[in-house]
């Protein structure tokens, strides 16, 4: 048996080789296809449903492996809608602070360094005045 959470596979060449992998979650083996390059994604994935389907299990509200998988699910779909609300208000502020429009940083500090500068030569004739 593979270790709690875990993904192992055959290597391939190509990075968009499609791999067949032994994944275990929660004791149980499971067989799971996938790019090479993603292999690294889905180890995480794997390691984050065993992880939080052990929280589950271990709580003793929930019993039963598919119950446990379903709330499980649940969990991570609303831990994923609230992060996506969370980055659609931070980008609406963003895009509301400037009017809606992309910021184009390289632009924004060629400005500001030009207003220092007219800032910098005004302030040099009161010197004068005092």
């Amino acid at each position: 048996m593979h270790g709690e959470g875990t993904v192992n596979g055959r290597t391939g060449a190509a990075s968009e080789r499609t791999v067949m992998l032994d994944v275990s979650i929660l004791g149980r083996e499971f067989k799971v296809a996938c790019k090479e390059a993603e292999r690294a994604e889905l180890n995480e994935a794997v390691a984050l449903l065993d992880r939080r389907m052990r929280e589950i299990r271990d709580s003793g509200k929930v019993s039963g492996t598919d119950r446990i998988a379903v709330m499980a699910a649940l969990n991570l779909a609303h831990d994923l809608l609230r992060e996506r609300r969370t980055a659609k208000t931070h980008s609406a502020n963003a895009d509301a602070a400037v009017g809606g429009t992309p910021i184009d940083v390289d632009a924004t500090r060629r400005r500001i360094q030009s207003m220092q500068s007219a800032i910098d030569q005004a302030m040099a004739g009161q010197d004068n005045l005092f």
